[in-house]
């Protein structure tokens, strides 16, 4: 396994994580994953989902992957009257990562953070690794820390 951007920085952070790899399917990323398989409860798998605000402000959400983001939701804890997910073609540019390999951490920009609160209902969370087939696993509080994330209700 390569050692990817966001592996380096909780690395020289000093943040304890683990790894965990899975397969995908290249022509079909909207193919949800099997995460049981892979031994992890699908609840326990955060998706980064980058939205533009009325405003035209962008915010980070991460929510379970197998549950949609409340738009309403995402909306109010971003202080926006609305938002809606950028077009996936501004997911590069924006983030530096992209589709189904955009991790909240190690973004070009620093963008304000949303993790849906389910995620303090476990002692540890996977959320992608910057790169497509990649999982980081770690404490949800210490991912909240590092990156200056905050705890809302988003599903």
């Amino acid at each position: 396994m390569t050692k990817t951007n966001v592996m380096r920085l909780l690395t020289a952070a000093g943040k304890a994580y683990t790894t965990k790899e899975y397969s995908y399917d290249e022509s079909d990323l909207s193919a949800p994953v099997d995460w049981e398989s892979f031994g992890l409860p699908s609840e326990q798998v955060f998706k980064t989902l980058v939205m533009q605000g009325a405003s035209g402000a962008h915010t980070v959400c991460c929510v379970p992957s197998p549950f949609e983001l409340d738009l309403k939701k995402a909306a109010k804890a971003s202080g926006e009257k609305n938002i809606s997910l950028v077009p996936v073609s501004d997911i590069l540019p924006l983030t530096g990562y992209i589709r189904r390999g955009c991790s909240p951490i190690g973004m070009k920009k620093k963008y304000p953070t949303f993790i849906d609160e389910t995620a303090l209902l476990f002692d540890t969370i996977a959320i992608n690794a910057g790169e497509r087939g990649i999982l980081i696993i770690l404490n949800p509080e210490d991912l909240a820390g590092f990156i200056d994330a905050e705890f809302a209700d988003l599903t």
